[in-house]
């Protein structure tokens, strides 16, 4: 089948239990939602391509008949869409590939989720929003800055065009359990603060974000997906964030206290940073219609979850067990 690889025999699937496939499991938050639906009990079935590794399987999202082949010989209950091009800068410069998977990829997904009759969850961004006005309900009217945002709201369009029973879910920036420190804006933060014993460090302390935990994205995934499967009512746009307000500065200062390090290095910069894409001033989301429904959790807070996230890239490995014990 062209553009598909299997790395996972029908063998592996647990007879009656629900089937899950998910875009983009390689990334931050595909493993994150892989390992909460399997953990309640769901069959997983992750796709990769560029990081493909076993156990996954392997396909190019943007090759229409590898999609269609896909869903016919596995037949998803539910297909969580996390793969995605995420970096707003770099979509400023490789706009046309970065469309074919945030865009075409996401229609060609819709169409099929439809016709096999499965669920379709897309995962979208807050910067749909141009910032000027939160915080932002999910019937209020984007306007993104930059070719990221655009390209995730147009996804957001094929999704509800092609699949209207489809869930589109807005997160904000995602930080989590990451297999590098740079994985993640939120985690490389923890190499300016390594950098103490060198130069001062100026940090962005202008564009307000809500750093969120992809572990609590995952369970808001699970969540809807249990439901929606039940309630045909649950369809369209929801909110999920986490609630703590905070500059890349901010973030940084609190990585170095949760792990004792010094500061005083950190400066500041209150001048909206250059970057080759804007980005929105305060995008928050209002994440109300999920709470209403029971279907949001409670989001970690951010001290405690970066701590379970960096401390594995701490130079001294037992510093968990002297910090807990």
């Amino acid at each position: 089948m062209p553009g598909l690889g299997s790395a996972c025999s029908q063998e592996e699937l647990l007879v009656g239990a629900p089937r899950v496939l998910v875009t983009g499991a390689t990334g931050l938050l595909g493993r994150a939602v892989c390992r909460e639906f399997h953990s309640a009990g769901w069959t997983v079935i992750g796709t990769g391509y560029r990081r493909a590794r076993p156990r996954l399987l392997r396909c190019d999202l943007t090759d229409e008949d590898a999609v269609r082949g896909l869903l016919h010989e596995y037949k998803p209950d539910v297909i969580v869409h996390c793969a995605a091009e995420r970096r707003p800068d770099v979509m400023e410069r490789h706009t046309e590939a970065a469309v074919n998977l945030n865009v075409h990829a996401t229609s060609t997904l819709a169409k099929e989720a439809a016709t096999c009759g499965a669920l379709f969850l897309y995962i979208s961004t807050d910067y749909v929003f141009d910032g000027r006005n939160p915080p932002y309900g999910e019937d209020d009217s984007p306007n993104p800055l930059n070719v990221y945002g655009r390209s995730k709201l147009e996804g957001e369009r094929e999704t509800l065009r092609h699949c209207p029973g489809a869930v589109v879910l807005r997160v904000p920036v995602l930080f989590g359990e990451v297999e590098s420190v740079t994985e993640s804006v939120v985690t490389s933060l923890y190499l300016k603060v390594q950098e103490a014993s060198e130069e001062s460090c100026t940090l962005d302390h202008v564009l307000q974000r809500f750093p969120t935990d992809a572990r609590d994205v995952a369970a808001v995934c699970r969540k809807l997906s249990e439901r929606a499967r039940q309630d045909l009512s649950i369809r369209g746009i929801f909110h999920f964030s986490g609630k703590e307000q905070m500059t890349k500065y901010e973030m940084a200062v609190a990585i170095a206290q949760a792990f004792n390090l010094p500061s005083s290095h950190l400066i500041p910069l209150t001048e909206q940073p250059a970057a080759s894409a804007l980005r929105p001033i305060n995008s928050q989301l209002n994440c109300s219609r999920l709470e209403l429904l029971n279907l949001s959790v409670e989001p970690r807070p951010f001290t405690s979850a970066i701590i379970d996230c960096l401390w594995p890239f701490t130079p001294d490995k037992r510093w968990r067990q002297t910090v807990f014990h």
